[in-house]
């Protein structure tokens, strides 16, 4: 009989933790994935060979953005306006390649639009 109340205790303790066990878990800060995002300004050629930014950007927040990497082609389109379309890189990510160019905001490019031939 003693070792059944013993048993049952155990058992009884196991549930009462396991559940405060798992909140801990779930409330460990997950690190969530890059939403994307886009932002219009004027393309600019970085001072290292094939970087840029964007300069002169549209509505609130950062003036400028750092591009660390694209998809797309950006040559072409230098002395444009730009809108284009990406993830944000930590800052921190972003200046560890010496090429990059310093910016208030980092991105990486998935997607550009031409909004205009000139930038204003």
């Amino acid at each position: 009989m003693k070792r059944s109340i013993v048993a049952v205790l155990a058992v009884a303790g196991a549930l009462v933790f396991a559940p405060s066990a798992q909140a801990q878990d779930k409330a460990a800060p997950e690190k969530a994935a890059p939403k994307e995002h886009s932002m219009t300004g004027c393309l600019k050629k970085g001072t290292e060979a094939d970087t840029y930014m964007l300069t002169d950007v549209e509505g609130q927040g950062p003036k400028s953005v750092g591009i660390v990497s694209s998809t797309a082609n950006l040559a072409p389109h230098v002395g444009h306006k730009m809108e284009i379309t990406g993830t944000g890189v930590d800052a921190k990510e972003a200046e560890a390649d010496k090429k990059t160019p310093k910016a208030p905001h980092y991105m990486k490019v998935s997607a550009t639009k031409m909004v205009a031939a000139t930038c204003p």
